[in-house]
């Protein structure tokens, strides 16, 4: 399934977009998880300072 997933973001205007994984400690247990995000390249630097 990601290969299919990879292979329309190289079509067109996939490209402009891009995975943004991000480190979070839930409030729950402490733990750190990871939260994968698919963001426009304009605003990766947005989505990263929340």
């Amino acid at each position: 399934m990601a290969k299919k997933t990879v292979a329309s973001l190289q079509k067109g205007e996939g490209r402009t977009y891009a995975k943004v994984i991000k480190m979070v400690k839930s409030p729950k247990t402490g733990a750190y998880i990871f939260e994968e995000e698919m963001v426009h390249n304009d605003k990766v630097k947005e989505h990263l300072a929340k």
